[in-house]
Protein backbone atom coordinates (compact mmCIF):
# COMPACT_ATOMS: atom_id res chain seq x y z
CA UNK A 1 0.00 0.00 0.00
CA UNK A 2 1.20 3.48 -0.84
CA UNK A 3 1.02 6.24 1.78
CA UNK A 4 -1.70 8.81 1.13
CA UNK A 5 -1.83 10.89 4.31
CA UNK A 6 0.83 11.41 6.95
CA UNK A 7 0.10 13.43 10.09
CA UNK A 8 3.01 14.21 12.40
CA UNK A 9 2.76 15.78 15.85
CA UNK A 10 -0.62 17.36 15.19
CA UNK A 11 -1.89 19.56 18.03
CA UNK A 12 -4.67 22.04 18.67
CA UNK A 13 -5.23 24.18 21.75
CA UNK A 14 -8.10 26.53 22.44
CA UNK A 15 -8.30 29.37 24.96
CA UNK A 16 -10.46 28.21 27.86
CA UNK A 17 -13.84 29.91 28.35
CA UNK A 18 -16.02 30.23 31.39
CA UNK A 19 -19.56 28.86 31.48
CA UNK A 20 -20.82 32.33 30.47
CA UNK A 21 -18.65 32.42 27.34
CA UNK A 22 -15.98 34.82 28.56
CA UNK A 23 -12.32 33.92 28.20
CA UNK A 24 -10.70 32.65 31.37
CA UNK A 25 -7.86 34.83 32.59
CA UNK A 26 -4.23 33.74 32.68
CA UNK A 27 -2.84 31.07 30.39
CA UNK A 28 -5.53 28.39 30.75
CA UNK A 29 -5.93 26.42 27.52
CA UNK A 30 -7.86 23.37 26.38
CA UNK A 31 -5.60 20.87 24.65
CA UNK A 32 -8.11 19.24 22.32
CA UNK A 33 -5.52 17.40 20.21
CA UNK A 34 -2.03 16.71 21.52
CA UNK A 35 0.84 15.27 19.46
CA UNK A 36 -1.18 13.03 17.14
CA UNK A 37 0.75 11.13 14.47
CA UNK A 38 -1.04 8.76 12.09
CA UNK A 39 -0.77 7.53 8.52
CA UNK A 40 -3.46 6.40 6.08
CA UNK A 41 -2.61 4.31 3.04
CA UNK A 42 -4.40 4.25 -0.30
CA UNK A 43 -7.73 2.38 -0.18
CA UNK A 44 -7.41 1.96 3.59
CA UNK A 45 -9.89 2.71 6.38
CA UNK A 46 -8.39 4.01 9.61
CA UNK A 47 -10.95 4.21 12.41
CA UNK A 48 -10.43 6.81 15.14
CA UNK A 49 -12.29 5.79 18.30
CA UNK A 50 -12.72 7.06 21.83
CA UNK A 51 -15.17 8.64 24.24
CA UNK A 52 -17.07 11.82 23.41
CA UNK A 53 -14.85 14.87 23.85
CA UNK A 54 -11.56 13.03 23.35
CA UNK A 55 -10.63 15.07 20.25
CA UNK A 56 -11.68 12.75 17.41
CA UNK A 57 -13.78 15.26 15.48
CA UNK A 58 -11.23 18.03 16.06
CA UNK A 59 -8.57 15.79 14.52
CA UNK A 60 -10.74 15.28 11.44
CA UNK A 61 -11.34 19.01 11.07
CA UNK A 62 -7.62 19.72 11.42
CA UNK A 63 -6.83 17.29 8.62
CA UNK A 64 -9.51 18.97 6.50
CA UNK A 65 -7.95 22.35 7.39
CA UNK A 66 -11.36 23.56 8.58
CA UNK A 67 -9.50 24.74 11.68
CA UNK A 68 -5.84 25.68 11.90
CA UNK A 69 -3.43 23.44 13.83
CA UNK A 70 -1.42 24.84 16.72
CA UNK A 71 1.48 22.54 15.84
CA UNK A 72 2.33 19.58 13.65
CA UNK A 73 2.49 18.70 10.00
CA UNK A 74 -0.06 17.36 7.49
CA UNK A 75 1.32 15.75 4.33
CA UNK A 76 -1.29 14.70 1.77
CA UNK A 77 -0.44 12.94 -1.49
CA UNK A 78 3.20 13.94 -1.01
CA UNK A 79 2.47 17.65 -0.45
CA UNK A 80 2.73 19.49 2.87
CA UNK A 81 -0.65 21.20 3.26
CA UNK A 82 -0.15 22.36 6.86
CA UNK A 83 0.14 26.02 5.88
CA UNK A 84 -1.40 25.82 2.39
CA UNK A 85 -3.70 28.65 1.36
CA UNK A 86 -5.44 30.02 -1.71
CA UNK A 87 -5.24 27.82 -4.78
CA UNK A 88 -3.04 25.20 -3.12
CA UNK A 89 -5.58 24.67 -0.35
CA UNK A 90 -8.48 24.53 -2.82
CA UNK A 91 -6.67 21.86 -4.83
CA UNK A 92 -6.06 19.81 -1.69
CA UNK A 93 -9.69 20.11 -0.63
CA UNK A 94 -10.83 18.70 -3.95
CA UNK A 95 -9.03 15.51 -2.94
CA UNK A 96 -10.13 15.51 0.73
CA UNK A 97 -13.86 15.59 1.41
CA UNK A 98 -16.04 15.10 4.47
CA UNK A 99 -19.21 13.27 5.44
CA UNK A 100 -20.86 14.79 8.50
CA UNK A 101 -22.64 13.17 11.42
CA UNK A 102 -26.10 14.72 11.05
CA UNK A 103 -27.38 14.49 7.46
CA UNK A 104 -30.23 16.90 8.24
CA UNK A 105 -28.08 19.80 9.44
CA UNK A 106 -25.36 19.22 6.83
CA UNK A 107 -27.78 19.81 3.92
CA UNK A 108 -29.24 23.25 3.25
CA UNK A 109 -33.08 23.11 3.51
CA UNK A 110 -33.32 25.85 0.88
CA UNK A 111 -31.45 24.00 -1.85
CA UNK A 112 -32.71 21.20 -4.03
CA UNK A 113 -30.72 17.99 -4.22
CA UNK A 114 -29.54 19.05 -7.67
CA UNK A 115 -28.19 22.33 -6.28
CA UNK A 116 -26.64 20.65 -3.25
CA UNK A 117 -24.68 18.01 -5.14
CA UNK A 118 -23.77 20.34 -8.02
CA UNK A 119 -22.44 23.08 -5.72
CA UNK A 120 -18.84 21.75 -5.44
CA UNK A 121 -18.83 21.06 -9.19
CA UNK A 122 -19.98 24.61 -9.92
CA UNK A 123 -17.46 26.10 -7.49
CA UNK A 124 -14.58 24.29 -9.19
CA UNK A 125 -15.68 25.10 -12.75
CA UNK A 126 -16.34 21.50 -13.71
CA UNK A 127 -19.79 21.99 -15.28
CA UNK A 128 -19.98 22.72 -19.02
CA UNK A 129 -23.73 23.22 -19.39
CA UNK A 130 -27.08 22.76 -17.66
CA UNK A 131 -27.47 19.38 -19.36
CA UNK A 132 -24.01 18.27 -18.23
CA UNK A 133 -24.88 19.43 -14.71
CA UNK A 134 -28.00 17.26 -14.53
CA UNK A 135 -26.26 14.27 -16.10
CA UNK A 136 -23.39 14.44 -13.62
CA UNK A 137 -25.70 14.74 -10.62
CA UNK A 138 -27.84 11.88 -11.96
CA UNK A 139 -24.75 9.64 -12.14
CA UNK A 140 -23.75 10.56 -8.58
CA UNK A 141 -27.24 9.84 -7.26
CA UNK A 142 -27.27 6.50 -9.02
CA UNK A 143 -23.88 5.62 -7.52
CA UNK A 144 -25.30 6.02 -4.00
CA UNK A 145 -28.49 4.08 -4.71
CA UNK A 146 -30.92 6.95 -5.31
CA UNK A 147 -33.06 7.59 -8.38
CA UNK A 148 -32.05 10.62 -10.48
CA UNK A 149 -35.73 11.61 -10.44
CA UNK A 150 -35.32 12.95 -6.88
CA UNK A 151 -32.91 15.74 -7.78
CA UNK A 152 -35.67 18.38 -7.78
CA UNK A 153 -36.72 17.61 -4.20
CA UNK A 154 -35.57 19.18 -0.91
CA UNK A 155 -33.83 17.49 2.06
CA UNK A 156 -36.93 17.44 4.30
CA UNK A 157 -38.61 15.12 1.80
CA UNK A 158 -36.13 12.31 2.52
CA UNK A 159 -35.45 9.90 5.37
CA UNK A 160 -32.27 10.12 7.44
CA UNK A 161 -30.60 7.32 5.49
CA UNK A 162 -31.50 8.91 2.15
CA UNK A 163 -30.15 12.27 3.32
CA UNK A 164 -26.87 10.63 4.28
CA UNK A 165 -26.70 9.05 0.81
CA UNK A 166 -27.10 12.55 -0.62
CA UNK A 167 -24.28 13.77 1.63
CA UNK A 168 -22.07 10.94 0.41
CA UNK A 169 -22.92 11.75 -3.23
CA UNK A 170 -21.82 15.33 -2.60
CA UNK A 171 -18.59 14.15 -0.95
CA UNK A 172 -17.54 12.04 -3.97
CA UNK A 173 -18.55 14.62 -6.59
CA UNK A 174 -15.01 15.98 -7.03
CA UNK A 175 -13.34 12.56 -7.16
CA UNK A 176 -11.53 12.66 -3.80
CA UNK A 177 -8.99 10.12 -2.63
CA UNK A 178 -9.64 10.63 1.10
CA UNK A 179 -12.95 11.07 2.93
CA UNK A 180 -13.13 12.11 6.57
CA UNK A 181 -16.32 10.47 7.86
CA UNK A 182 -17.27 12.02 11.20
CA UNK A 183 -19.72 9.65 12.94
CA UNK A 184 -21.53 9.13 9.61
CA UNK A 185 -24.04 6.56 10.89
CA UNK A 186 -24.55 7.48 14.55
CA UNK A 187 -27.72 9.48 13.81
CA UNK A 188 -29.31 6.61 11.84
CA UNK A 189 -31.36 3.55 12.76
CA UNK A 190 -29.35 0.35 13.14
CA UNK A 191 -30.82 -1.26 9.99
CA UNK A 192 -29.99 1.86 7.98
CA UNK A 193 -26.49 2.00 9.45
CA UNK A 194 -25.66 -1.33 7.82
CA UNK A 195 -26.86 -0.06 4.43
CA UNK A 196 -24.72 3.08 4.64
CA UNK A 197 -21.64 1.16 5.77
CA UNK A 198 -22.06 -1.29 2.89
CA UNK A 199 -22.45 1.63 0.48
CA UNK A 200 -19.25 3.23 1.76
CA UNK A 201 -17.37 -0.03 1.33
CA UNK A 202 -18.70 -0.47 -2.22
CA UNK A 203 -17.64 3.08 -3.13
CA UNK A 204 -14.24 2.44 -1.60
CA UNK A 205 -13.68 -0.51 -3.92
CA UNK A 206 -15.02 1.26 -7.00
CA UNK A 207 -13.17 4.55 -6.47
CA UNK A 208 -10.11 3.45 -4.46
CA UNK A 209 -11.15 5.69 -1.58
CA UNK A 210 -9.44 5.97 1.77
CA UNK A 211 -11.42 6.77 4.91
CA UNK A 212 -10.66 8.37 8.22
CA UNK A 213 -13.68 6.88 10.00
CA UNK A 214 -14.43 8.68 13.26
CA UNK A 215 -16.73 6.75 15.58
CA UNK A 216 -17.48 5.65 19.13
CA UNK A 217 -19.44 2.58 17.94
CA UNK A 218 -17.04 -0.34 18.19
CA UNK A 219 -19.40 -2.73 16.38
CA UNK A 220 -19.40 -0.47 13.32
CA UNK A 221 -15.63 0.00 13.55
CA UNK A 222 -15.08 -3.76 13.72
CA UNK A 223 -17.02 -4.10 10.46
CA UNK A 224 -15.46 -1.33 8.38
CA UNK A 225 -11.95 -0.63 9.65
CA UNK A 226 -8.60 -1.94 8.46
CA UNK A 227 -6.71 -0.28 11.30
CA UNK A 228 -7.88 1.30 14.54
CA UNK A 229 -6.46 4.24 16.52
CA UNK A 230 -7.72 4.73 20.08
CA UNK A 231 -7.75 8.29 21.45
CA UNK A 232 -7.87 9.49 25.05
CA UNK A 233 -7.73 13.16 26.06
CA UNK A 234 -6.44 14.24 22.67
CA UNK A 235 -3.70 11.63 22.39
CA UNK A 236 -3.41 8.34 20.52
CA UNK A 237 -2.92 5.65 23.18
CA UNK A 238 -3.03 2.60 20.91
CA UNK A 239 -2.98 1.93 17.18
CA UNK A 240 -2.79 -1.20 15.10
CA UNK A 241 -4.55 -3.49 12.70
CA UNK A 242 -8.16 -4.19 13.60
CA UNK A 243 -7.43 -7.78 14.55
CA UNK A 244 -4.61 -6.66 16.84
CA UNK A 245 -6.52 -3.95 18.69
CA UNK A 246 -9.70 -5.99 19.12
CA UNK A 247 -7.97 -9.31 19.68
CA UNK A 248 -5.05 -8.31 21.91
CA UNK A 249 -5.44 -4.74 23.23
CA UNK A 250 -2.34 -3.66 25.17
CA UNK A 251 -3.36 -0.31 26.67
CA UNK A 252 -5.57 -0.41 29.82
CA UNK A 253 -7.90 2.21 28.35
CA UNK A 254 -8.42 0.18 25.16
CA UNK A 255 -9.12 -2.89 27.28
CA UNK A 256 -11.73 -1.00 29.32
CA UNK A 257 -13.31 0.45 26.19
CA UNK A 258 -13.64 -2.97 24.57
CA UNK A 259 -14.95 -4.55 27.76
CA UNK A 260 -17.86 -2.10 27.74
CA UNK A 261 -18.94 -2.97 24.20
CA UNK A 262 -22.03 -5.24 24.00
CA UNK A 263 -21.33 -8.84 22.98
CA UNK A 264 -23.44 -10.00 20.05
CA UNK A 265 -23.09 -13.71 20.83
CA UNK A 266 -24.85 -14.91 24.00
CA UNK A 267 -22.36 -17.78 24.30
CA UNK A 268 -19.56 -15.31 25.06
CA UNK A 269 -19.12 -13.25 28.19
CA UNK A 270 -16.64 -10.55 29.14
CA UNK A 271 -15.14 -9.32 32.35
CA UNK A 272 -16.29 -5.70 32.51
CA UNK A 273 -13.52 -3.25 33.45
CA UNK A 274 -14.97 -0.32 35.39
CA UNK A 275 -12.62 2.66 35.52
CA UNK A 276 -12.60 4.82 38.68
CA UNK A 277 -13.33 8.53 38.61
CA UNK A 278 -14.21 10.78 35.69
CA UNK A 279 -12.29 11.82 32.59
CA UNK A 280 -10.05 14.79 33.56
CA UNK A 281 -10.69 18.17 31.98
CA UNK A 282 -8.73 18.84 28.75
CA UNK A 283 -7.65 22.11 30.40
CA UNK A 284 -6.07 20.22 33.31
CA UNK A 285 -4.53 17.08 31.80
CA UNK A 286 -2.56 15.06 34.38
CA UNK A 287 1.22 15.08 34.22
CA UNK A 288 3.03 12.12 32.75
CA UNK A 289 0.51 9.60 31.45
CA UNK A 290 -2.83 11.34 30.93
CA UNK A 291 -4.65 8.10 31.81
CA UNK A 292 -2.87 7.49 35.11
CA UNK A 293 -5.60 8.96 37.35
CA UNK A 294 -7.99 6.23 36.20
CA UNK A 295 -5.56 3.44 35.41
CA UNK A 296 -5.67 0.33 37.63
CA UNK A 297 -2.00 -0.52 36.96
CA UNK A 298 -0.46 2.98 37.28
CA UNK A 299 2.85 3.31 39.13
CA UNK A 300 5.17 6.17 40.13
CA UNK A 301 6.80 6.42 36.73
CA UNK A 302 3.39 7.14 35.19
CA UNK A 303 3.24 10.40 37.17
CA UNK A 304 6.70 11.52 36.07
CA UNK A 305 7.04 10.37 32.46
CA UNK A 306 4.69 10.48 29.53
CA UNK A 307 4.80 7.06 27.86
CA UNK A 308 5.76 7.15 24.19
CA UNK A 309 3.74 5.31 21.56
CA UNK A 310 5.99 2.27 21.18
CA UNK A 311 5.73 -0.94 19.20
CA UNK A 312 4.29 -3.93 21.04
CA UNK A 313 4.05 -6.07 17.88
CA UNK A 314 4.57 -5.58 14.16
CA UNK A 315 2.24 -2.76 13.12
CA UNK A 316 0.85 -2.43 16.66
CA UNK A 317 1.81 0.30 19.14
CA UNK A 318 0.61 1.40 22.58
CA UNK A 319 1.45 4.36 24.83
CA UNK A 320 1.84 2.61 28.18
CA UNK A 321 4.86 1.94 30.40
CA UNK A 322 3.44 -1.48 31.30
CA UNK A 323 1.63 -2.44 28.09
CA UNK A 324 0.62 -6.10 28.09
CA UNK A 325 -2.14 -7.87 26.18
CA UNK A 326 -5.39 -8.16 28.15
CA UNK A 327 -3.94 -8.15 31.69
CA UNK A 328 -7.31 -7.19 33.17
CA UNK A 329 -9.55 -9.86 31.69
CA UNK A 330 -10.30 -11.49 28.38
CA UNK A 331 -13.37 -12.51 26.44
CA UNK A 332 -14.09 -16.15 27.26
CA UNK A 333 -16.44 -18.77 25.89
CA UNK A 334 -19.07 -20.14 28.24
CA UNK A 335 -20.44 -23.71 28.00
Amino acid sequence: MTGLLSVEGLAKSFAARSRWGAFVGGKSVVRAVDDVSVEIAESETLALVGESGCGKSTTGRLIMRLIEPSAGRIVFEGTDITAASGGALRRARRRIQMVFQDPRSSLSPRRTILQTIAEPLDANGLIRSAVHRRETVAQLLDSVGLSPSVMGRYPHQFSGGQRQRIGIARSIALGPSLIVADEPVSALDVSVQAQIINLMQDLQKERRLSYLFISHDLAVVRHIADRVAVMYLGRIVEIGRKQQVFGAPHHPYTQALLSAAPEARPSRTKKRIVLPGDVPSPSAIPSGCSFRTRCPIAQDICTRERPPLRDVAAGHAAACHFATPNPLGTTVTTP
